[in-house]
């Protein structure tokens, strides 16, 4: 029974390679010859969409634990690198080395976790489950002018969404107050955390809602080309996100102040006047409520932009050093980062809409799930389908990886250019010390998780 998964996902592929038998290899098929193959093959009532999940959800679980075991080798080594023998003290690498020990376990037992979670929403249909609830509830409390699949559609996404966050509650809970706390990073209470967590929710399902409805919508009135017009509506959400996200929703969760220091200010509007950056404010979050961590980023309209620096960056460094960082992430910002890597998550969505589109009309693949005759709900289907694309999905963020931290390099030679190559090291020493951040690395983990490069990388192509 263990290796169920698999075999079913054997049968799967051999069902489809079935229908490319040799004597076709020669026969001048088109490109729609192709594609409808395809298509037939996966409407088969044999083929075992369950069983292909399963196993790739299994074949997921194991490729990246295989990985964080071999990343936990790498944290056992004694010693840090020789090449950040003066940078890193014993004591801070020892330290890391015990944190990123105990966030590998971690990922490890979570992976289970969330794999367990997966196996059970397949096994017993639960999203033909949470589409028979969400009907069942209009019936009985909406108005008649509410019934229709696209409330029904936003209903059942705020459902799908508070199972998935009720779901996450033990591994958020343990993460926070066990794993963070232990390290001292942690400095959030239980009220702040619950807190927090419902106005996730709301905010959440408010989002999840349109989105959803806009979704069934669209699969509805476009016909053929409904992945292009979806692609044109997720990027209109995902924009109307990314601007009002840092304005209205940010404050929910941080309180935001003007930036005091005087000398800090005038460096920080010094260097966005020199590079033309439209800056309008400059902000503080209290990141130090929740906890130790810091960062800093730019948001806003292309032509006004704000900055927002965690308390806990100003409190670990000195007023150039703050700038440095903050000119690293004016390097994004001027060479096009941000535009380029939202581009490729939105081919992304794109091309999973495009593929959605062999079975979006498929009774056996609905019908498969529990759903009943005549129901083909599109995003209770997307949902599924994303399944099905987690081999890509896993492509896609090595991709993103790579790209992201050769952009990492790219920004740390901006602020060199401008003069910040002694304090963006130290900045980088600090921010690796007081995060105690992954400082040596399996190289295969390192490929697939981090999106920044390690520090010893980053110091070597500043000097």
């Amino acid at each position: 029974m263990a290796w169920d998964p698999y075999l079913n996902a054997g049968r799967a592929l051999a069902s489809i390679c079935s229908h490319f038998e040799p004597q076709h290899r020669d026969s001048g098929l088109n490109t729609m010859d192709f594609l409808q193959r395809i298509v037939d093959c996966l409407g088969s009532p044999t083929f075992p969409w369950k069983g292909l999940m399963l196993g790739l959800s299994v074949g997921k679980f194991m490729f990246e634990s295989f990985i964080t075991l071999r990343q936990c080798r790498v944290l056992c080594k004694p010693k840090p690198p020789t090449v950040l023998s003066k940078a890193v003290t014993q004591e801070t690498f020892a330290n890391t080395q015990k944190y990123g020990l105990a966030k590998a376990h971690f990922t490890l037992a979570s992976g289970l976790w969330y794999t367990a979670i997966q196996y059970l929403y397949l096994r017993h249909d639960i999203l033909s489950k949470f589409w028979q609830v969400s009907g069942d509830l209009l019936l009985r409390w909406a108005p008649a002018r509410c019934a229709g699949p696209l409330v029904q559609s936003g209903l059942f996404s705020i459902i799908y969404l508070f199972f998935n966050i009720a779901e996450s509650m033990p591994p958020q809970l343990y993460y926070t107050f066990v794993l963070e706390q232990k390290f001292g990073f942690n400095k959030q209470s239980l009220g702040g955390f619950v807190s927090d967590q419902v106005k996730t929710f709301f905010i959440s399902s408010a989002i999840f809602a349109v989105g959803a409805a806009g979704f069934s919508y669209i699969m509805d009135k476009a016909g053929d080309r409904f992945a292009t017009y979806l692609g044109l509506g997720a990027f209109a959400l995902r924009a109307l996100v990314m601007t009002v996200y840092p304005v209205f929703i940010l404050p929910l969760f941080y309180k935001l102040s003007p930036l005091q220091g005087k000398e800090l200010r005038d460096h920080i509007t010094g260097l966005a006047t020199k590079l033309s950056f439209p800056l309008t404010k400059l902000y503080v979050a209290d990141g130090s409520s929740r906890s130790t961590h810091s960062n800093a980023i730019f948001f806003g309209f292309p032509w006004q932009k704000n900055i927002l620096i965690f308390d806990t960056l100003i409190q670990e460094m000195d007023s150039r050093e703050v700038t440095a960082v903050v000119a690293h992430e004016l390097g994004h910002w001027k060479l096009g980062h941000t535009a380029y890597l939202f581009a490729l998550q939105q081919f992304d969505l794109i091309y999973s809409f495009g593929l959605f589109s062999l079975v979006h009309d498929n009774p056996h693949f609905y019908s498969t799930f529990g759903f009943g005759k005549g129901e083909q709900p599109a995003i209770a289907g997307f949902l599924l389908f994303c399944q099905v694309l987690s081999p890509l999905a896993s492509a896609h963020k090595l991709v993103t990886n790579i790209l992201s931290r050769r952009y990492e390099y790219q920004a740390d030679a901006f602020a060199k250019t401008l003069g910040f190559k002694a304090e963006l090291s130290t900045a980088l020493v600090k921010l690796n010390k007081n995060n105690l951040s992954t400082i040596d690395a399996d190289s295969i983990y390192s490929s697939y998780h981090h999106s920044h490069p390690l520090l010893a990388e980053r110091l070597a192509e500043l000097d």
